[in-house]
């Protein structure tokens, strides 16, 4: 549901960036919603032969959504399984390690300090996603030591959290990890396949898990409250101590996929349901393929598709949510090795709080 403006903001955050094997462009928008719940992640160079693009979509409020755009990328590139070559060993422990990380005095504080940026420049960056200043981009020396304080058994945010949809790239591999009903989209020769799954209640596999950790599912809403079934946080729904994290009522448990990249591929699209609840997968990639003809630049494309997504009112439902999406286009030949001199400056992601485009 949500509350709505009485006129969407259609300021845009866009940014593009490159290095010698792909590039990408992003674009995102607050639209008809009160608030901006949406972040991301786009890192060209998470080590040297490794990009990470991720979308985060926030319920609840927008700090879950920024905990994982600023961390989650570090916690794949932490785990001992990532120096092992196991990128989906480490993808899938970094989705848990977002809940035990919001937990305790230091996860409280990080919360609090996520969501009082916003709070503080409301009236300055009111509109924009959040995604990581380019300090915070690569892994910081931190153990997350436990802290005490008057939070210390803070067991995480209960009403709010939010899906993570990743996709990274190394070399000619690409792994794609997804909890709820965000989406990945790689088209191929202009054919649209799907890379993840959208989570919600009603699908077989979901209701089954939903209601063996003793949920319900009323009006398609998970205990008649959330619209789907995977998510980072919501606490509420992970209280029964006799089940693994897997195995909850909502769990963060993504959904990994693993392909091995050509030159049929043209490109990989990372978006929030703002995007998929107007446009199908294939109307999506044609649409983009079609701009493309007379639009190279990436964030550009993305920004005429969030304008013909923007609804023309708040009256009909589609069209009013937060809408982010990341375009990332494969150079040819795929998994040829970055030459130094093609490395870009535009590796590191724009600070969030720059001035946005008017659309």
């Amino acid at each position: 549901m949500g509350i709505y403006l009485s006129s969407p903001k259609t300021e845009k955050f866009s940014e593009d960036g490159e290095n010698g094997r792909l590039r990408y462009g992003l674009s995102s928008m607050q639209g008809w919603r009160a608030t901006m719940e949406d972040a991301h992640a786009a890192i060209t160079d998470l080590d040297a032969t490794t990009s990470f693009f991720g979308v985060y979509d926030g319920h609840g409020g927008e700090v879950v959504a920024k905990f994982c755009a600023k961390y989650l990328h570090q916690q794949v590139r932490k785990n001992e399984a990532y120096a092992a070559g196991d990128i989906e060993t480490s993808v899938q422990k970094a989705f848990f390690r977002m809940d035990e990380m919001m937990r305790g005095q230091r996860g409280w504080r990080e919360l609090a300090a996520l969501g009082n940026k916003i709070t503080k420049f409301i009236g300055m960056i009111e509109g924009l996603t959040w995604s990581p200043r380019g300090g915070d981009c690569h892994e910081q020396p931190d153990d997350w030591a436990f802290e005490e304080g008057p939070h210390s058994h803070f067991s995480g945010p209960t009403s709010s959290g939010s899906t993570a949809c990743v996709a990274i790239i190394r070399n000619n591999h690409l792994i794609v990890a997804n909890a709820g009903d965000s989406r990945c989209v790689i088209s191929t020769k202009g054919q649209a396949y799907d890379l993840s799954i959208d989570h919600k209640p009603d699908l077989e596999a979901e209701e089954e898990r939903i209601l063996e950790a003793d949920g319900f599912i009323h009006g398609g809403r998970v205990n008649g409250i959330l619209n789907l079934s995977r998510a980072i946080g919501d606490v509420e729904f992970k209280q029964n101590k006799f089940l693994p994290v897997e195995k909850q009522i909502v769990t963060a448990d993504p959904d990994i996929n693993t392909l091995e990249l050509c030159d049929d591929d043209d490109f990989l699209v990372l978006a929030c349901d703002g995007i998929w609840d107007c446009m199908s997968s294939q109307e999506l990639v044609d649409f983009i393929h079609e701009q493309l003809h007379s639009e190279n630049k990436l964030s550009a494309v993305c920004e005429r598709v969030l304008d013909r997504c923007l609804a023309p009112s708040k009256a009909g439902g589609e069209g009013c949510d937060n809408m982010t999406m990341i375009v990332v286009q494969f150079k040819k030949p795929i998994g040829s090795p970055a030459s130094a001199d093609e490395q870009s400056s535009q590796s590191e992601p724009a600070d969030a709080e720059s001035k946005p485009e008017e659309s």
